[in-house]
């Protein structure tokens, strides 16, 4: 009987209090909006179907029982080795199954890895070619979009996958932010690059390009290094020589307030007292 309630009080209790998001601890709490939303677009936003061919409808027909049948569209587990930052491969990573080579043996651990190539690139916005890694479904993307960086700005970060990716779409960003300053030399296709991107910069604010394209652990030192300028302590010696500069300022504002028969006078008491000064004529 005790132990049911313990199990009652458990589950109110599971309901009462929730898990905390990496959001809400430590100082994660302090990351701007800007990051959280590259943050869903990156990690929460589910990727476009790359290994399987996602099915629109809710059920199907079996064509030999006749039997209806859920569909359901679950993704092929993958595996991102930390090559895939080094490259742009397209949504593709490695598959890992099983294979029956022979019909009378088992089958056999296999990974499907994608076919990868070194080609070169143009980034039109930052006028440079880039020698990457890239796999065949990245070449068609990039003509699908017409052009490279086409292809980086308008594929979500969960698609581009790569950090490589992601900086270089950063990068593009800023280059537009600032209005394509690597054509300066020539104003006419300056002019002609940015009109034709510019429409990108709508979906990002100044801020949101500032954050994007950060890894977790470079946000969160990001976050440390701002909140350690801002409660950057001040020596006291530069307190002290700032003190001492407001007062001698201070003292010579009040010797030029000094009337002149007083400097005078003074001049000439301190004549009397020099005993190598000439002395006045009778």
């Amino acid at each position: 009987m005790a132990s049911s309630r313990i199990q009652a009080t458990a589950r109110q209790l599971s309901k009462t209090f929730k898990k905390k998001s990496r959001f809400e601890i430590g100082i994660a709490s302090e990351l701007p909006p800007a990051y959280k939303k590259f943050w869903r677009e990156w990690k929460v936003l589910k990727p476009a179907a790359v290994h399987y061919i996602p099915q629109d409808n809710k059920w199907k027909r079996d064509e030999l029982t006749g039997e209806t049948l859920p569909i359901q569209n679950i993704p092929i587990p993958l595996k991102f080795p930390a090559e895939i930052h080094e490259g742009i491969w397209g949504g593709e990573a490695i598959v890992k199954g099983f294979q029956k080579r022979d019909p009378r043996r088992r089958r056999v651990p296999h990974y499907w890895v994608p076919v990868l190539k070194r080609t070169v690139v143009k980034s039109e916005i930052l006028n440079t070619h880039l020698s990457v890694t890239v796999t065949d479904r990245t070449i068609k993307l990039i003509n699908d979009h017409y052009g490279f960086d086409h292809y980086l700005l308008k594929t979500p970060a969960c698609d581009l996958v790569s950090m490589l990716a992601l900086k270089l779409k950063k990068q593009i960003l800023i280059e537009l932010m600032n209005g394509c300053p690597r054509y300066a030399h020539d104003p006419s296709k300056q002019k002609e690059v940015y009109d034709e991107y510019k429409t990108y910069l709508s979906s990002y604010t100044p801020e949101e390009i500032e954050w994007y394209g950060l890894t977790w652990y470079e946000a969160l030192s990001k976050v440390a290094k701002m909140k350690e300028a801002a409660n950057k302590p001040l020596p006291l010696k530069n307190l002290y020589r700032k003190n001492l500069v407001e007062k001698l300022k201070a003292a010579n504002m009040d010797a030029d307030k000094t009337p002149a028969d007083d400097i005078s006078t003074t001049t000439s008491w301190l004549s009397k007292m020099n005993p190598f000064g000439k002395k006045d004529e009778a």
